[in-house]
């Protein structure tokens, strides 16, 4: 089985579950349209935009059922394997601000990487990236703490006339 690729859509573990809900949809409008009496009008249920580009980009057919299971199987190895980190910002990240950050994390650390994101005002600049051993704080807050001894040496020379 290939590696599933994946849309800048796809971002977090839940977006990977609400793919797997819809194809299960998919798979149950189908089986029940196979257990209707001929010439009976059915209207398919509408995909998301999300799923449309996953099926796309890994070359699958959605109307068929070998390919939906496919896709599945993948979406569930990839929700319960992927890499997930969690990026704590400021404010809440637009999803054009999360998807450069997503894009590399794709093409440097693992090309299904999942990323959560939250929100920790106490950040104020930068963000907070944990992964499930390891803590990253690159926000203003910390930076500004490495720099208390310089930042004080300053403020007290300024004080002083030097």
């Amino acid at each position: 089985m290939a590696q599933l690729k994946l849309p800048s859509t796809v971002v977090s573990r839940a977006d990977a579950m609400r793919l797997l809900r819809e194809i299960n949809s998919l798979d149950d409008f189908f089986a029940g349209a196979a257990a209707r009496k001929g010439g009976t009008p059915l209207q398919p249920p509408k995909t998301t935009k999300m799923l449309d580009q996953l099926g796309e980009i890994n070359g699958l057919n959605l109307l068929d059922a070998d390919s939906r299971k496919t896709l599945y199987e993948q979406l569930e190895t990839l929700s319960r394997q992927a890499p997930s980190l969690h990026l704590s910002f400021a404010n809440e990240p637009s999803p054009k601000a999360v998807e450069p950050i997503l894009l590399w994390l794709r093409e440097q650390i693992h090309p299904n990487c999942l990323v959560q994101t939250g929100v920790a005002p106490a950040i104020a600049a930068g963000c907070i990236l944990r992964t499930p051993n390891k803590v990253f704080d690159m926000s203003m807050r910390v930076h500004l703490q490495k720099q208390a001894h310089f930042l004080n040496e300053l403020i007290a020379g300024a004080i002083n006339g030097r």
